[in-house]
């Protein structure tokens, strides 16, 4: 069984067990559990259930394993030739880790 989410203007394929880093977002401290309400198809053995945008009534639960964690760092360079215009700077996204834990259809 397999879902397609859509999280932060991103769509993931998941299946139960799926380790998935998704955007930071602001939670509770104590928050163990996502909830992805934004559910756009279920696949499973009662066949394939496309929504219009999204399945009604199906959600995907996920547990928090790491509450921050950081992207590879991206450098960004500008460069103007024969300008003496050089600009560096760089940019680490920071995620919540997340395993699935099941798929409500």
């Amino acid at each position: 069984m397999y879902a397609i989410i859509e999280d932060s203007g991103q769509q993931f394929r998941v299946c139960e067990g799926d380790l998935l880093n998704v955007d930071l977002r602001d939670l509770a401290e104590d928050a163990k559990e996502l909830t992805f309400d934004r559910v756009l198809l279920v696949s499973g053995d009662g066949g394939v259930k496309v929504g219009a945008p999204l399945v009604a009534g199906a959600k995907v639960l996920a547990e928090i394993i790491e509450a921050e964690e950081l992207g590879p760092k991206i450098h960004i360079y500008k460069m103007r030739r024969r300008k003496n215009y050089r600009r560096k700077t760089g940019h680490r996204q920071r995620y919540i880790q997340v395993r699935i834990a099941k798929i409500v259809a």
